[in-house]
């Protein structure tokens, strides 16, 4: 942790914006956002299959996985901090781990992205255990 006379003020202040802070709620708006962003963001016409950044991504060789990795391991990060148990942290990181070597394969690794949505995966492990441990940061989904 930060120390000094802006370490205070920043906590604070983090705490109190909504989806800012380290509760399990703020959390759980992060990686939902997240997840939306890299993985259904638009909706392809004609299949109406819905696709992201982490797909988007695979157009830029090595720069574009290295971010989609980066963004899925902040996801596991974020599960870390909330205490979940070192075997759901692991499945994630291979979650991220196969996303991110599927998505090397130069000029067709966008096509096992479109299939393998790490992130979405990832998202439902984070889920389980925020309804499990804390229920009253579950929504009900329309």
């Amino acid at each position: 942790m930060a120390q000094g006379p802006y370490a205070t003020r920043y906590n604070s202040t983090s705490d109190r914006l909504p989806g800012l802070g380290r509760d399990p709620e703020s959390v759980r708006r992060r990686v939902e956002l997240l997840e939306r962003l890299l993985e259904r963001l638009w909706v392809v016409p004609g299949i109406n299959r819905p696709v992201g950044l982490d797909v988007a991504l695979d157009i830029v060789p090595v720069v574009g996985d290295v971010i989609g990795a980066a963004l899925g391991a902040y996801m596991v990060w974020e599960a870390r901090n909330l205490g979940m148990s070192g075997w759901a942290t692991t499945r994630m990181l291979g979650n991220v781990a196969i996303d991110t070597a599927l998505g090397a394969i130069p000029w067709v690794g966008a096509i096992p992205d479109f299939f393998f949505r790490s992130n979405t995966r990832n998202l439902k492990i984070i889920r389980a255990h925020l309804d499990r441990h804390y229920p009253a940061t579950s929504l009900i989904e329309a």
